[in-house]
């Protein structure tokens, strides 16, 4: 359910410690960056105009300026928590602006790429496709990327480590309904663009981004102390949002499954915290590149 700024409640609430999200969510690493921006066609293109829409504290906006390209990067994000984090940091060549996935302020045909990290799932409909092809350049491609620690993976991921196998299992236990990736329904939205027939596709003008989605994913590794394991666990929004006896519940399982005689430290007492960077991209069909989806022949209007 979305509140009057229209964004889900429980994305407004869990995230309301930006600050806490800004330094423990990890960034992302140069060579998922450069496989994303590659297949966004963006990859050594100089001046290229991107949108980071719901670009939250500017994980990812970081990454974008930290490259030689010298993006002009607008970063999207509607919770204002959020974008006073990124704002304070005031990035080279970034415009920040309050607006939503179905909203976005700004021209049609307006951006080479548009990227999404970490926030797809909250906002996967088909108004929100409409949208992104809209502000897209022809010809122009949509990058998602996700950091996934094994612990908030989906159900069919086994975990790298027995502590983060239990970890995972007690982030299932929460079934609050709200969209997660790790439920995965966000790729519904690229299946049922239409779910008509194929010369209705045209017509309607329906099919935004062509299928099928391109995929990779990267695993990384990141010691933490143990705390900070937790504190970094704190960050998924509907764990974030916990108090009273649950809170202390989960607290207890996390510590006691993660303090297991199982669990290999190294010389500094930190844990090894695993998971994968997921890049998803599509690329925007153009408004006169329906018509060689199918042989038929365009109905006179």
């Amino acid at each position: 359910m979305a509140n009057d700024n229209g964004i889900n409640e429980r994305a407004q609430t869990g995230f309301a410690k930006s600050a806490a999200y800004d330094e423990y969510r990890p960034g992302y690493s140069p060579t998922a960056t450069e496989k994303l921006l590659k297949q966004c066609r963006v990859s050594g293109l100089k001046n290229a105009k991107i949108l980071d829409l719901a670009a939250g504290t500017g994980k990812f906006t970081e990454a974008l300026v930290s490259r030689g390209e010298h993006y002009e990067v607008i970063a999207v994000e509607p919770h204002d928590g959020m974008r006073e984090v990124l704002e304070k940091k005031q990035l080279p060549r970034v415009s920040v602006l309050n607006g939503k996935a179905n909203s976005i302020p700004l021209e049609d045909d307006s951006v080479d790429a548009i990227v999404v990290a970490q926030a797809f799932h909250w906002f996967a409909t088909k108004e929100t496709l409409k949208e992104l092809h809209r502000v897209l350049k022809p010809h122009g491609a949509l990058g998602l990327i996700w950091n996934i620690e094994d612990y908030n993976a989906p159900r069919g991921h086994e975990a790298a480590t027995p502590w983060e196998g239990k970890v995972q299992d007690l982030t299932w236990t929460f079934q609050d309904n709200e969209p997660r990736f790790r439920h995965e329904q966000w790729r519904k939205v690229f299946e049922e663009q239409s779910k008509s027939t194929p010369l209705s596709l045209i017509v309607a003008n329906e099919q935004y981004f062509a299928l099928p989605l391109g995929e990779h994913h990267e695993p990384f590794v990141k010691w933490l102390p143990k705390e900070k394991v937790w504190e970094r666990y704190n960050t998924i929004s509907h764990i974030s949002v916990l108090q009273g006896d649950e809170r202390e519940r989960t607290y207890k399982t996390f510590m006691d499954a993660i303090n297991g005689p199982d669990v290999e430290t190294n010389d500094n007492g930190e844990v090894a915290v695993h998971g994968n960077t997921y890049t998803i991209w599509a690329t925007k069909i153009p408004e006169d590149g329906r018509a060689s989806l199918t042989h038929v022949e365009m109905p006179d209007a």
